[in-house]
């Protein structure tokens, strides 16, 4: 009498779970980007850094006295330390900007 095998569901239940674990990884893409929730957070160095929020890519053309400029839809927008701004759909928070880097918090508007 053969008794049926039980460990061919384990490598498929295994795959369903990754999945589940990746999907909020989804909203937010870039090596430099980490999401909570509904909010993502990037450090970018150095000019022409990217990061990608929610399927809206941004990307850091640099620092000029104390305010960085990043770029959204090919639109360039400013903002210094602790300002919120409007980026087509994201709403950015430049939580640090520095002489070459700026850390950014992405969220949709």
């Amino acid at each position: 009498m053969s008794t049926p095998h039980r460990y061919a569901t384990r490598p498929l239940a295994g795959a369903a779970a990754g999945l589940f674990l990746l999907l909020p990884l989804t909203a937010c893409s870039s090596e430099n980007v980490s999401c909570s929730g509904s909010q993502c957070t990037a450090t970018l160095s150095g000019s022409g850094a990217e990061a990608s929020f929610f399927g809206t890519d941004l990307a850091f053309a640099g620092t000029q006295d104390g305010r960085a400029t990043v770029s959204v839809g090919g639109v360039s927008y400013s903002c210094g330390q602790g300002e919120s701004i409007t980026a087509g759909p994201l709403s950015l928070t430049c939580t640090t900007v520095t002489d070459d880097s700026l850390q950014i918090t992405a969220a949709l508007s």
